[in-house]
């Protein structure tokens, strides 16, 4: 058993690259937007994983493949729901809740952007 502090201090460099956002399903609509991340629970196949996902600025649109509940921990980002038509904007310290299957349009703000996440798919 252990506990993993959720930090804010984290740089780019901390993270693992995994190149565009295009290559999670999502369609980049602005900008070069690449992908970092770093887990601390699980893995990208398990049911339930946690970790540090990062972007850098742009707008790209993604269906979400899993349920996320999510926290800012660097930057900021404006996310809309497209069906809905509602935009929020979050900046370090807010967090939202995304159900599975929602497409969400993701606006990038600042530089660079991270996030902490805790997903579960639904089965």
């Amino acid at each position: 058993m252990s506990i993993t502090r959720i930090t804010t201090s984290l740089r780019q460099q901390d993270l693992h690259p995994i190149g565009s956002v295009a290559n999670l399903g999502a369609t980049v609509e602005a900008g070069d937007v690449q992908a970092f991340v770093r887990g601390t629970f699980g893995g990208p196949t398990d049911p339930v994983s946690a970790g540090y996902f990062g972007v850098t600025h742009g707008t790209f649109r993604m269906t979400y493949p899993f349920n996320e509940q999510a926290t800012v921990v660097q930057g900021s980002v404006k996310l809309t729901d497209v069906a809905a038509g509602t935009s929020v904007t979050y900046n370090v310290g807010d967090s939202w809740f995304v159900t599975q299957g929602t497409e969400v349009l993701w606006e990038i703000q600042s530089d660079f952007f991270v996030k902490h996440f805790l997903a579960v798919v639904d089965k």
